[in-house]
């Protein structure tokens, strides 16, 4: 078993074309590109996929491997995963051969074996450059060919960041290093992520509402912190991948997503300098200013160094914890302290400025002008609620979403009662309505 440490990106074809020319700045050693074919193997009820687990056979010149992916890690387009590989003499598929603790507890082997069969597979070329890297080894791979899933099948540019040696740090600077060039953006999604979709009909996904952020009981700051920004970074890129497929009401998805990332750093920015996130900031602000131009194209904005170069920021401060560089030990021990206290607070604030806000209205058109604001701050109620009763929460937040659906639709003669149902809804965070949940 090793850990599989790598970047993904997806690349325009030009760039493609480009690639090697930007690599000859580092050492290299290059390696021709070669045929690759992966099969990916599940079963009918998708076995694997709930045990997020990814099963393949890949075969190069005379050579088969079988590889299985276990539950790992991805943030941003930074993938962490336990893999096993195992050698074989024919493409036949034998999961015996793999370790036997790796499956979950009670598996009949046999009966998996029996159910498994290819479901989609990939065809590609690939070719590789093994880059000196500071103190680290690097293999950039580029991958050009194709998904299929029965009849259905989908183009694939692909760069892969793989660190052999060294240190993640590295891996990351030099991402940033190549992001440089244009026509890149992060991959959050695997191959088999895309394969899977393909085998599924390859039906558009449909937009997703920003859920109320879960953490696990007894969560502390921190991590609660984590979570919130992994929540919006997650938002921000399954909405990207929609509008690049053509759906353009995921661009106001995305800017959801970007607006509650700065909430995030909004509500923790008592815990953390600015200076911590000054330059992360800027650029989601510049990048809001440019989803609210009149009508953006997609791929220029998606595949822009801006767009590139705030997500692997991002990625690069989660991953690597980048605001410890900033606090210090008072700030560290209120950072390791109860999340769900700290929520209690946070919603206790902004609760208050909202009722504040909306106490005395004396014409119509301060709804308009109290509208934004108050969209920013049910985003923040978004990250602070996933330890309180459910139920709860819905009643409380439902309130204050209809008066901004009223807001929106002009809904004049309903707006004042759909204000005075909002002001008077009871706090969901100081009933006792603690949600159980089992620790991680």
């Amino acid at each position: 078993m090793t850990i599989e440490i790598e970047l993904k990106f997806i690349v325009l074809p030009e760039a493609a074309a480009n690639l090697a020319a930007q690599l000859a700045a580092w050492p290299h050693q290059h390696t021709p590109a070669e045929s690759l074919t992966n099969i990916y193997f599940e079963t009918a009820d998708n076995q694997l996929r709930r045990w997020d687990m990814g099963l393949r056979i890949r075969g190069f010149g005379e050579h088969y491997e079988m590889t299985l992916k276990t539950a790992g890690q991805t943030i941003g387009g930074l993938h962490q995963r336990p893999e096993y590989n195992i050698d074989l003499q024919q493409p036949e598929l034998d999961i015996f051969l793999l370790p036997a603790d790796i499956w979950p507890a009670g598996c009949d082997l046999a009966a998996l074996q029996r159910q498994l069969s290819a479901l989609f597979s990939t065809h590609f070329q690939r070719e590789k450059w093994l880059v000196s890297y500071k103190s680290s080894e690097i293999e950039v791979a580029l991958d050009r060919g194709e998904v299929a899933a029965g009849e259905l099948s989908e183009p694939l540019y692909e760069v892969e960041l793989e660190l052999k040696s060294g240190e993640r740090d590295d891996l990351l600077a030099f991402a940033a290093e190549l992001g440089k060039m244009s026509g890149l953006r992060l991959g959050s999604l695997s191959k088999a992520a895309r394969g899977y979709a393909l085998a599924q009909g390859g039906a558009q996904q449909a937009l997703r509402p920003l859920p109320v952020m879960q953490v696990k009981r007894k969560a502390t700051v921190e991590e609660g912190m984590r979570a919130a920004f992994m929540l919006g970074l997650s938002q921000w890129q399954y909405h990207e991948e929609l509008w690049l497929r053509g759906n353009p009401a995921a661009r106001a998805s995305v800017q959801e997503a970007l607006e509650t990332l700065r909430q995030a750093f909004s509500l923790f920015g008592v815990l953390i300098p600015r200076k911590a996130s000054s330059e992360l900031r800027q650029n989601l602000t510049a990048l809001e200013e440019a989803l609210a131009e009149k009508r953006p194209e997609a791929q220029n904005l998606c595949f822009s160094a801006l767009w590139l170069d705030t997500q692997l920021a991002l990625t690069n401060w989660l991953a690597t914890e980048r605001w410890r560089q900033f606090i210090d030990a008072k700030a560290d021990a209120k950072l390791q302290g109860s999340f769900k206290r700290f929520a209690d607070i946070m919603l206790g604030r902004l609760a208050a400025e909202m009722k504040e806000s909306f106490d005395t209205i004396h014409h119509n058109g301060e709804y308009r002008d109290k509208a934004p604001r108050l969209e920013r701050q049910l985003l923040a109620v978004h990250l602070l609620a996933g330890a309180y009763d459910s139920a709860a929460v819905e009643a409380w937040t439902g309130s204050w979403n209809q008066l901004l659906q009223a807001i929106r639709y002009q809904q004049e003669s309903w707006l004042d009662a759909h204000c005075r149902q909002a002001v008077k809804q009871p706090a969901f965070w100081m009933n006792g309505s603690v949600k159980e949940r089992p620790e991680a």
